[in-house]
């Protein structure tokens, strides 16, 4: 990692620096969009490492995730943002700053699991006594099968696990969001072993240094107020007076609207922000019951 930011060293020694990690491979795509939601604004040259922020005060790079507890603890990078299941698999010492639950494809965990060809005799975790199990996620799949006192032989696996049972393996522990990989290489899921979201870190001593520590939770409530905008959108309606009671019966179960008088005599304005997936049940309702010039909106950011 030595010279990661050579040319920036200057700069450094001069101004206010935050360095920032940012997820290579899977995570990378959703990371800089959510950013982007957050309001930075950020170019990605197609064979650098390095992003560049609108934001001076941020020097970031291009790391994979099973790297980033790693780097973070040491202090090669100030924070960044990795999986759970990396920070237990390294047994880093940082500082989670903050729980963002985001994946490649979602917004909820992922799992990490046990699977096995769907005719295989493994049936329970204690039939995995003696097999071999290849995994990317090594040292947590150690410690889980020895703290349920299973002795098997792990191996570190380099990628394309799924197709290595039954013949190089005869389980795997394997990421999974979805399903869709292991059911589309015949796998079933033996067992659960841990749930991962992605996290927001900190080098301790970088959570020490006033200006840094700051950076790094205003960074952290824009991630998590972009982040909170996207299942929910605005929605926005005109009222007459005869239908006002109406309407807002129906808007009664969401958290209160913003209700103002219009120009117009006996007319009022209402907004709320609502979970999108209920507005297609909702505007039908809201329309029948006399609400018009009805209008949806996407949302940025939503900050309690």
């Amino acid at each position: 990692m030595r010279g990661i930011f050579i040319s920036v060293r200057k700069r450094e020694m001069n101004s206010k620096i935050l360095k920032l990690g940012l997820p290579k491979g899977s995570l990378q795509e959703s990371t800089l969009r959510l950013f982007r939601k957050a309001g930075y604004h950020i170019t990605v040259s197609p064979r650098s490492y390095y992003p560049v922020f609108d934001d001076e005060e941020i020097h970031s790079m291009l790391i994979r995730a099973q790297e980033m507890p790693r780097y973070v603890e040491n202090g090669h990078l100030d924070c960044g943002l990795t999986g759970y299941d990396w920070i237990l698999e390294q047994g880093a010492d940082v500082v989670e700053v903050a729980d963002l639950r985001y994946a490649k494809e979602g917004f909820r965990p992922v799992k990490w699991v046990i699977a096995v060809p769907m005719d295989s005799d493994i049936k329970t975790l204690k039939d995995l006594e003696g097999k071999r199990i290849a995994t990317e996620l090594v040292g947590f799949t150690k410690k889980y099968l020895e703290s349920k006192g299973i002795k098997a032989k792990v191996d570190f696996s380099w990628g394309a696990t799924e197709v290595k049972p039954p013949y190089l393996a005869d389980a795997i522990v394997e990421l999974t969001e979805t399903g869709t990989s292991l059911r589309a290489n015949n796998l079933r899921v033996v067992e659960i072993i841990v749930e991962s979201t992605t996290r927001f870190i900190a080098n301790k001593k970088a959570w020490q240094d006033k200006w840094k520590k700051k950076k790094i939770q205003n960074i952290a409530l824009l991630l998590n107020g972009a982040l909170a905008a996207e299942e929910k959108v605005g929605l926005k309606m005109n009222v007459q007076e005869k239908s006002f009671s109406k309407v807002l019966s129906i808007l009664s179960a969401l958290h209160s609207p913003t209700i103002s008088e219009l120009s117009d005599p006996g007319w009022f304005a209402i907004e709320v922000v609502i979970d999108e997936k209920k507005v297609r049940e909702l505007i039908p309702k809201l329309k029948s019951v006399g609400a018009t010039g009805i209008v949806e909106y996407q949302l940025n950011k939503v900050i309690p």
